[in-house]
């Protein structure tokens, strides 16, 4: 019984490491953002879904790795000295590349707070429902 206790117990701090803030990921409010600005001209975009759900709408010029391949792929794209935007359906997975590219020396790191965004004919889309 006190191992199930134990195992719980890492569970929940397992949990909580995960929903922890890291200082090197800034949030964006959707309201905010232009990605048409020169702010974001150097800044690289990693759209971090599956290659099926990127295909099916993305941001023009974007990197597409999943969370999955990031550990092995990041290297091949971008570098730890380069601006991030981390775009994703959910925040779990941008907090989870976040961490991933943090761990690798990355500090400017920038994620939208709310829905994954498409750029469709010039306007902002989102074509999957919100998962906040």
């Amino acid at each position: 019984m006190t191992l199930i206790y134990i195992l719980l117990g890492l569970a929940c701090i397992w949990e909580l490491t995960q929903l922890w803030p890291l200082r090197s990921l800034t949030y964006i409010n959707i309201e905010d953002l232009d990605l048409t600005h020169e702010r974001w001209g150097k800044v690289k975009i990693l759209d971090v879904r599956d290659a099926s759900e990127y295909w099916n709408g993305h941001i023009p010029g974007t990197i597409n790795i999943s969370v999955g391949r990031l550990p092995v792929l990041w290297s091949k794209h971008i570098e730890p000295h380069d601006e991030v935007f981390i775009s994703s359906r959910s925040w779990m997975q941008r907090k989870k590349a976040a961490r991933i590219l943090a761990r690798r020396g990355f500090r400017q790191l920038y994620a939208v707070r709310g829905c994954y965004l498409s750029i469709n004919k010039g306007k902002v889309a989102s074509p999957y429902p919100c998962m906040q």
